[in-house]
C-alpha cells in the first residue's frame, strides 16, 4: 500500500481515468517516488539527490503577456539538487484533483500546497520549500534544451503507443494524400497505402477504449458506500445525470464521479486529508448544501441539498454519508441575505450542463492533439480511401475493392459509435429523470 501524503492526479475521464487509480508520487524510505500508469521511478532524497523545492507562484502563459513564462497557470514546482540544478519539474496544477473543476489561480500559496499535499510531503521527505513570485528569482534553476529536467507528471490522458501511432499514421496519410492530390497518382500501393493509415484512427481508437476497460478492471479499491443523487423536482436533473453521477466512500478517498466519467479523488488518508462535513442552512433553517472541508479549514467541494439529499432517498443518503466518511459532521445557519455557495467555481457547484447539446458534447470520448481524433476528421479520410478505390477500381480491381472496403470499415467504426451516443442522449439519457419535470435545460 502507498504511504500518505501521497499525491493524487488532477481529475480525468476516458483513458486518462486510469491515472487517478495508479498515479501518485509519495514518500517511501529516503527517495521520493512517481508511480505513474507504466512504471515507478525513484528519486533519492538529500546527498547528490534532492536537496530542496522551489515553487514557483506566478501565472503561466494564458494569464501573462508580459517578459518570459513559464507553462502552466497554477505554478511550476522544481526539484533541484545541493548545487541548484534541476533534477525534477512538474506543473503543480497536475496534481490538484480539482483543478480542471475550478477558475485558475483560484487557490495559490500556502493553501494550494496544502490542499495538493505538497507541503506535507515535502515536510516528511525533509526537502526545504521555497516559494518564490519572480520568475527571474535566483533560487529558480534554468531550464534548458540541453539540460533536460524528468517531468513528475502524473501522465498523458492517452497512453503513449496510441498517441505515437495516431501522430504517425496521420504524418504518413497526409503525405500521401498531398502526393495523390497534386501528381494524380493511380500507383495501387499509393491508394493502399492511403486507405490503410485512414483505418488506424477507427481502429486504434477502439482498441484504446478496450484495453482502458481491461486495465481499470484490474483497479478494485474498497468501497465503502455509494451515493446517488436524490434531486427535488425542478433542478432539470437527467436520466444521464442520475446514471453517471455519484459519490463514492473508497478506503482512502472520497470520490466525486460527474458526467461524462471525470472522476475527483479528494483523501481520507494522510495530513493533507478532508477533515469535515459542514451542513449549511439558510436563515429560516432550511438545509441549502454540505460543504467538504479539508486542512485549515478550506472548502474543497460543495454538494448542493437539491441535487443531492433534498428528493427520495436523499436523508439516507446523507445518513450514509457521515456515517463511511469517517469526517467531524458540524452546521452552520448563513446570517443575512449574503448568497451561497460564494465560490461559484467551487467543486461541485456546477455539475447541471446548461444544455443537452453540452451533456453530450461532455459526454463524448475525450479528443487528443488538435482534435484530430474527431470523428468528422476520421470520417474524410474514409471517404477519400472510398473514392480512391473507385478510382482505381477498373484498372486495379483487387487495390481498388481493398481500399473501399478498408474506408467501409473505418466509416462504420466511426459511424457506429457516433449514431448510439446521439441516439442514446436524444431518445433516452437526456429525457428527464424520473421524478422530473421538463425545463429550459433539456431544449
Amino acid at each position: 500500500m502507498i504511504p500518505e501524503p501521497a499525491l493524487r492526479p488532477a481529475a480525468a475521464r476516458g483513458p486518462g481515468l486510469e491515472l487517478c487509480y495508479r498515479s501518485r508520487l509519495y514518500l517511501d524510505g529516503g527517495d521520493l517516488v512517481l508511480q505513474t500508469r507504466t512504471r515507478t521511478r525513484r528519486f533519492p532524497i538529500g546527498g547528490d539527490g534532492i536537496t530542496r523545492a522551489v515553487f514557483l507562484d506566478a501565472p503561466g502563459d494564458d494569464m501573462e503577456r508580459r517578459g518570459p513564462t513559464i507553462e502552466g497557470s497554477w505554478g511550476k514546482v522544481q526539484l533541484q539538487d545541493r548545487d541548484g540544478a534541476l533534477i525534477g519539474l512538474f506543473n503543480i496544477e497536475d496534481w490538484l484533483p480539482e483543478s480542471p473543476a475550478i477558475p485558475k489561480r483560484w487557490v495559490r500559496g500556502e493553501q494550494l500546497l496544502d490542499r495538493t499535499g505538497m507541503a506535507a510531503l515535502f515536510k516528511a521527505a525533509g526537502i526545504p520549500l521555497h516559494v518564490v513570485t519572480d520568475r527571474n528569482d535566483p533560487l529558480l534553476a534554468t531550464v534548458s534544451r540541453r539540460h533536460r529536467a524528468v517531468s513528475l507528471s502524473p501522465g498523458n490522458e492517452f497512453p503513449w503507443w496510441y498517441l505515437s501511432l495516431r501522430a504517425v499514421a496521420f504524418i504518413v496519410w497526409f503525405a500521401l494524400f498531398t502526393v495523390i492530390l497534386f501528381f494524380e497518382t493511380t500507383e495501387p500501393w499509393v491508394i493502399l497505402l492511403l486507405a490503410a493509415t485512414a483505418l488506424v484512427a477507427p481502429v486504434a481508437r477502439l482498441v484504446v477504449r478496450t484495453w482502458t476497460r481491461l486495465r481499470l478492471r484490474e483497479c478494485v479499491p474498497v468501497v465503502r458506500e455509494r451515493v446517488r443523487p436524490a434531486p427535488v423536482d425542478g433542478t432539470g436533473t437527467t436520466v444521464r445525470f442520475c446514471r453517471d453521477t455519484e459519490l463514492r466512500v473508497q478506503d482512502r478517498d472520497l470520490v466525486l464521479r460527474v458526467l461524462g466519467g471525470r472522476e475527483y479523488w479528494l483523501p481520507l488518508t494522510g495530513p493533507h486529508a478532508l477533515t469535515s462535513l459542514v451542513l449549511v442552512r439558510d436563515r429560516t433553517g432550511q438545509p441549502l448544501g454540505v460543504e467538504v472541508r479539508g486542512p485549515h479549514d478550506q472548502v474543497r467541494a460543495i454538494f448542493l441539498w437539491p441535487l443531492w439529499f433534498g428528493g427520495r432517498g436523499g436523508a439516507d443518503g446523507w445518513s450514509r454519508l457521515r456515517r463511511t466518511a469517517g469526517l467531524s459532521v458540524s452546521e452552520r445557519k448563513l446570517a443575512g441575505k449574503a448568497p451561497w455557495p460564494k465560490a461559484l467555481g467551487a467543486l461541485g457547484t456546477d455539475l447541471l450542463p446548461d444544455s443537452a447539446g453540452t451533456a453530450r458534447k461532455l459526454s463524448r470520448f475525450p479528443s487528443t492533439f488538435v482534435g484530430l481524433s474527431s470523428t468528422a476528421t476520421m470520417m474524410v479520410g474514409s471517404y477519400f480511401s472510398i473514392a480512391q478505390g473507385q478510382w482505381i477500381q477498373n484498372a486495379h480491381p483487387g487495390a481498388g475493392m481493398a481500399a473501399i472496403l478498408a474506408g467501409a470499415i473505418g466509416l462504420f467504426l466511426q459511424a457506429v459509435p457516433y449514431a448510439a451516443h446521439q441516439l442514446g442522449s436524444r431518445l433516452r439519457l437526456e429525457r428527464p429523470a424520473l421524478g422530473q419535470t421538463p425545463t429550459e435545460r433539456l431544449v
